[in-house]
């Protein structure tokens, strides 16, 4: 049986409520796992692609009704003094939970002219508008969340932001020292921008799993897509890093995102990238 239910802000001991019975708000949405993305910052979705994370459950920001047997009976109805304050919904579908966000445009109040006999006033209230598609989905037998933004769901699930890994100061800095970076006068750690620092987070797990043997190539490689752009010394093996532009092409480089085509021969960045299995 397909319940709606809502989670309603300043209700500690009961914070969700049944809003409908015997109802599915969503069409399902059916995915193959296995093709969905573990969640990377500076991944861009396909348009009908969904980042995921596994073992959800014993994820600490899973909110606790999805850790135990769910029991509709267990929840009070929805009352009118609460509609204002739902912060998000959420559906039971064949054992499945589809969330989505409630923000302050979902409510819809509005004067409408409605024609019949005469034409008259309506005063509408008491409406929140329901997406297309969900913010997220828990598939239960699965054990997995899918979702889309994270910034949309790291309201629904508190802490999830923490798959948002973006570089410390003192990251950044012991990246700009690594031996085959030289900074240009007027360059350096409050120079790095936001995006730069979540691929520096990202480069810096790269370079900490490579050999000796693959750090000389890797320079190697960059220099060979790079070199009108970013300049290698040949003598220091050193690039010379003046601005962000430069620093994004050497952490494309560190991340192996430029390849050529088989085809035309055609020199390419990958902006995004997904492991093949």
């Amino acid at each position: 049986m397909n319940h709606v239910f809502a989670r309603v802000k300043s209700e500690r001991k009961k914070p969700f409520v049944k809003v409908l019975s015997n109802h599915t708000l969503f069409e399902a949405v059916n995915v193959d796992v296995s093709f969905c993305v573990p969640y990377v910052p500076d991944h861009n979705l396909d348009e009908d692609a969904w980042f995921k994370v596994e073992e959800f459950s014993q994820k600490v920001f899973c909110i606790d009704l999805l850790k135990s047997t769910f029991d509709s009976k267990e929840y009070e109805d929805l009352k009118k003094d609460q509609f204002q304050k739902i912060s998000y919904i959420f559906s039971v579908q064949g054992g499945d939970f589809y969330f989505q966000k409630v923000s302050p445009s979902v409510f819809i109040s509005k004067k409408i002219i409605a024609f019949g006999e005469i034409a008259k006033i309506e005063e509408s209230a008491g409406r929140m508008v329901v997406n297309s598609l969900p913010d997220a989905v828990y598939l239960k037998a699965k054990d997995t969340l899918i979702f889309r933004s994270l910034a949309t769901v790291s309201s629904i699930f508190k802490g999830i932001d923490e798959l948002y890994r973006e570089a410390t100061n003192e990251d950044v800095g012991n990246f700009l020292d690594e031996s085959f970076i030289a900074l240009d006068a007027g360059y350096g750690i409050q120079s790095v921008s936001k995006p730069n620092r979540k691929r520096i987070a990202l480069a810096m797990e790269t370079l900490d799993s490579m050999s000796d043997l693959d750090r000389q190539n890797m320079l190697t490689y960059i220099n060979g897509y790079c070199n009108e752009t970013l300049k290698l010394d040949p003598a220091t093996r050193k690039f010379t890093v003046s601005k962000d532009d430069e620093l994004k092409l050497l952490l494309y480089g560190v991340e192996q995102r430029f390849y050529t085509t088989p085809f035309g021969n055609e020199k390419r960045i990958a902006n995004s990238v997904m492991a093949i299995k």
